[in-house]
């Protein structure tokens, strides 16, 4: 498949976990990038065995004038190599955005946003229009965040803040491996599917986004399906890491 590619600058980068990256880029051919909240782009590099890509959600709303991407270290990585070593000023070749994996014209809902790791990203991304829909009375949202343990709770002040500032929004991280000694109401033990009998999922009233580890996207579907979610309910995106 033949892409076509833009160049970008590093605009700034630095690890917003221990060890996840956040990079921000901006487009270098004097043009803008226009995105929907959820797409991604590839970042386009050279290896030995000749050109590859990778794919990352944006993690920004669009209209800031740069795009951001986090970035997970996946060991022996080329991606990661490469990704981990920019510097501000450095340029990389990108195309995109892709996917469809955004927020539709839905009719009045419970949006259900669940990501693992940094699968959260897109859902920071969407945080401008949901709060735009709860503001017309138009969708309740539920963000259900899984992590090993809050350190590692990417763009946590982000969804903090939108569940502080608005009551249509609950806000729910589950800790796999490390609970804090003085955990938040919304903090609790487990995964994100674990939360789920909790929530009272309707599927004539909730839409569900997955969105991270293929195995929690597998599993979470899979139990959706089972309570009757019509497909057009469950929206999906794995994040397959890669290490060529």
């Amino acid at each position: 498949m033949a892409f076509l590619t833009f160049p970008a600058r590093v605009a700034h980068s630095e690890l917003v976990t221990p060890s996840v990256l956040r990079l921000a880029f901006r487009r270098e051919d004097g043009g803008n990038l226009e995105f929907k909240p959820g797409q991604f782009v590839n970042i386009h590099f050279e290896t030995e065995d000749g050109p590859t890509h990778r794919s990352y959600s944006i993690a920004n709303p669009p209209g800031e004038g740069n795009f951001e991407i986090a970035v997970s270290p996946v060991e022996g990585g080329r991606a990661t190599r490469l990704l981990f070593d920019l510097k501000p000023g450095n340029d990389v070749q990108v195309s995109g955005p892709y996917g469809r994996f955004v927020l539709r014209d839905d009719p009045p809902c419970r949006y259900v946003l669940v990501g693992t790791g940094t699968g959260i990203t897109p859902f920071r991304a969407m945080l401008p229009q949901l709060r735009e829909r709860l503001a017309a009375g138009q969708a309740r949202v539920e963000i259900l965040v899984g992590v090993r343990s809050r350190e590692e709770f990417l763009f946590a002040e982000d969804f903090e803040q939108a569940a502080r500032d608005h009551p249509g929004i609950r806000l729910h991280a589950c800790y796999s491996r490390h609970m804090p000694r003085q955990p938040e109401r919304w903090e609790t033990p487990g995964y994100v599917q674990d939360l789920f009998p909790r929530l009272g999922l309707d599927p004539e009233q909730d839409i569900v986004y997955l969105c991270g580890n293929p195995n929690m996207v597998d599993a979470a579907s899979a139990w959706l399906k089972q309570r009757d979610f019509p497909i057009k309910r469950i929206r999906r995106e794995k994040y397959l890491s890669a290490n060529a």
